[in-house]
């Protein structure tokens, strides 16, 4: 699919000073904003949709790719130092890592985190490399048929791999759903919710409810639950930090592979995401450790694995972006927003119509995964100073930052209301422990969703048995009439099988 042609020409627009200088300074705004606890990397990347409004796709995208590898890995330095995770997906092991710090082990803890990181991150990228290419050429085969049931794939999966409760995952998944409603009817035309106001014709953008939901709603979260506006600051000797690393993966290799497998197909599942991949991954390693009885309360094992699986996972949920527009995580339901405003397709045809802009993003996966070994050293070396931070000047410093990034959008104050609106109800969900994720992945998928319904019943003139007459149609549509009767699978076995067992 791709010729020298254009591996030629995405590597003259990566090595461009420009693309380096913007993968080098993205690649420190997301140490930053890992390392500093409550602000995720989901926030840094809607924080920096607004800069690529001024870049061209390549920048853009790079500035992407490196800021969210360095910050999943940055999270794990306050879990590390602090128990206090950076980032979701470092709460899986951060019992584990405070552990060790406790036990003076702080820098060879930071020293096998960053080298997993690294080494999941690069696996991720190969598997991407060679995964969404082929899945594209099956895709080229589509029809809104597959499409209508991809899209009930990806917002069943949303739902059932979401941790917590089922129902208030689906109940996330309606709220969005509902939300992605508002606006013209796509067949009909007709306005629906939008209670005359011109603004709400379009329906809500993208990016200052995602600011809201992810940026607003953590400083509220945040400032309400501060107790300290210091961090107490902790010495890490980093002349130590690699010392004997490679001897403690080099024992953990089956854990390792494990987790290159989990992390990478976690990710590629739609609405998944690194924190998932990661306690997946520290939950099959306890399965098969030498020493389970060890897992939080410093288990190496535990460690190793969730920190490459999450960063593995970061590539993986790369896959059914590009290929499908479908985003595997929260960050690529951003990206998705970032390439339609440069102009980018997301689908099949992105490889055929600009693959000199998709190899340069393999690029920037590789670049960013070295540089996160140097990158990560100098992270840990200043982590201390970083986390001296007063609280009470971060906050309104990140506040000013979204209120600009919801505005910048489309230089309305409308957006900012939105945004200001959807952190409350944000906050609001997850305070009930309504999770965030289903509701924006329902408000991405909507339009495909409805869409590829209505063109489908119209061709098929309202038979909706059409749906089952394509092969692979057929194929997805079982697999998410399966998934939709898990539940009941479950119950069933609960019901009448472990009693027995029991017995």
């Amino acid at each position: 699919m791709f010729s020298i042609d254009n591996i030629s020409h995405a590597m003259y627009l990566l090595f461009d000073a420009r693309v380096l200088f913007t993968i080098v300074w993205a690649s420190l705004y997301g140490i930053f904003v890992g390392a500093v606890p409550g602000l995720t990397a989901t926030m840094a990347a809607a924080l920096l949709v607004p800069v690529t409004f001024f870049m061209e796709p390549v920048p853009a995208l790079a500035a992407m790719v490196s800021m969210t590898a360095m910050a999943i890995f940055a999270g794990d330095i306050p879990g590390t130092l602090l128990r206090i995770p950076g980032t979701p997906s470092s709460a899986a092991y951060v019992e584990d890592s405070f552990a060790l710090t406790k036990q003076g082990k702080a820098s060879h803890v930071l020293g096998i985190q960053v080298l997993a990181s690294s080494i999941g991150g690069l696996f991720g990228t190969f598997v991407l490399i060679l995964l969404a290419p082929r899945l594209a050429e099956v895709a080229m085969r589509f029809s809104t048929f597959e499409y209508f049931w991809l899209a009930c794939l990806g917002l069943s999966c949303a739902v059932l791999i979401s941790s917590g409760s089922t129902s208030k995952a689906l109940l996330s998944l309606l709220i969005g759903l509902l939300l992605n409603s508002v606006g013209m009817d796509i067949t009909l035309g007709f306005p629906r919710f939008t209670f005359n106001a011109p603004e709400l014709f379009d329906g809500f953008s993208f990016i200052p409810v995602m600011i809201g939901m992810f940026g607003m709603a953590e400083i509220i979260r945040n400032v309400l639950a501060m107790s300290e506006s210091r961090l107490a600051p902790v010495v890490v000797q980093t002349g130590q930090i690699f010392k004997g690393t490679w001897r403690t993966l080099r024992e953990n290799w089956k854990h390792m592979c494990r987790s290159f497998a989990a992390g990478t197909g976690i990710g590629v599942l739609p609405g998944a995401g690194a924190d998932i991949a990661a306690w997946v991954s520290y939950g099959i390693a306890k399965r098969f450790a030498r020493k389970p009885e060890d897992f939080g309360k410093g288990s190496y094992e535990g460690i190793v694995a969730a920190g490459t699986a999450n960063s593995a996972s970061l590539a993986g949920a790369w896959v059914p972006a590009l290929v499908f527009g479908i985003p595997g995580d929260s960050i690529t339901a951003i990206i998705i927003g970032v390439l339609f405003m440069q102009g980018l397709q997301p689908g099949p045809m992105i490889f055929e119509r600009t693959p000199e802009i998709v190899l340069a993003v393999y690029g920037a996966f590789i670049i960013a995964n070295l540089l996160l070994l140097p990158f990560g050293w100098l992270a840990i070396k200043l982590a201390s100073k970083v986390l001296q931070i007063p609280r009470y000047m971060l906050y309104p410093v990140v506040l000013i930052f979204c209120i600009v990034g919801a505005f910048a959008i489309n230089n309305s104050i409308f957006d900012v209301k939105v945004a200001l609106a959807f952190g409350l109800i944000a906050y609001f969900m997850e305070a009930n422990k309504i999770p965030v994720a289903p509701a924006i992945l329902g408000l991405v998928l909507g339009n495909l969703l409805e869409s590829s319904f209505m063109r489908s019943m119209m061709v098929a003139r309202w038979d909706f048995w059409a749906f089952f007459d394509r092969p692979i149609a057929m194929g997805l549509g079982i697999m998410v009439i399966l998934l939709w009767m898990t539940p009941v699978f479950l119950f069933l076995i609960r019901k009448f099988v472990m009693p027995n067992k029991q017995a």
